[in-house]
């Protein structure tokens, strides 16, 4: 693995916040039980993890600034620099007791990607990337899938819920997707599925309506692991549009065609 300075300090920041998200999720499982329900409880949670985070990653570089997910941008006195933190990706799914969600840390230079941490504390998987450095898990070297055809592949989505996006217009890019995946998976957490193709468990992903905080430290992962990234458009706005598709290039090719053709 990476064992920079500055990869050390994301590292140890989210382990830290990372066991006080295990600590809390089996809180949870118990309250699934409780008439009331656990949702008050997963935003302090959630709270409590970007609070660590805030204080890990300020201590180590007091000059940069922040994008949060609750506390918004917070500016730093280095205008170059900037932290992307999402506490704790796949809420949803903390909230209903299941185990696949993340803490992801990006640290932008000029609006660029330099360095990404996304960590699932349930199963202990760290993965981190630096620009020029690669893409690992834990201690081992990531590279994307190999499959050149669809037909071959899993590929990974997001699908919007209870009014937020565009519903059918997700709907004819599901069945154009379906007529010629060998698969489809939805798990709730962007920075995971980001962090999976790096490692090639899913073959490409695409999803639209997201925040920065859910993307830049898996759009990292994916480059340094030797994917392609691009909004739903085919340009570079990954985190400005919020839109995404990833994949090795032929597949990446491939998605961006039969989403263009939905």
């Amino acid at each position: 693995m990476i064992r920079s300075a500055l990869i050390t300090v994301m590292v140890q920041a989210a382990r830290k916040a990372g066991r006080a998200l295990t600590r809390d999720f089996g809180e949870v499982e118990n309250l699934q039980v409780s008439q009331k329900g656990p949702a008050d409880f997963v935003s302090a949670a959630d709270r409590r993890s970007e609070e660590t985070l805030y204080r890990e990653l300020s201590k180590a570089r007091p000059t940069f600034g922040f994008l949060m997910e609750e506390r918004g941008r917070v500016a730093g006195t280095d205008p170059q620099h900037e932290w992307v933190v999402d506490p704790l990706d796949g809420t949803t799914n903390f909230l209903h007791g299941i185990p696949l969600f993340a803490i992801s840390i990006a640290l932008l230079r000029e609006g660029t990607p330099i360095a990404g941490v996304v960590y699932n504390p349930i199963n202990d998987e760290m993965y981190v990337g630096e620009r020029g450095q690669g893409a690992y898990l834990n201690n081992r070297r990531l590279r994307v899938a190999a499959r050149r055809e669809l037909s071959d592949c899993v590929v990974c989505c997001g699908i919007p819920h209870r009014g937020r996006g565009d519903a059918e217009r997700f709907r004819a890019e599901l069945a154009a997707v379906q007529s010629v995946a060998a698969g489809i998976r939805r798990t709730g957490a962007a920075a995971l599925d980001l962090a999976w193709i790096a490692s090639g468990r899913f073959d490409g992903f695409w999803e639209r309506g997201l925040s920065a905080w859910d993307l830049a430290a898996g759009v990292l992962l994916v480059r340094e692991a030797g994917g392609f990234i691009t909004d739903l458009d085919g340009g570079h706005d990954v985190l400005e549009k919020g839109s995404v598709v990833a994949g090795n290039e032929p597949i990446h090719h491939a998605l961006l065609t039969a989403l263009g053709a939905a």
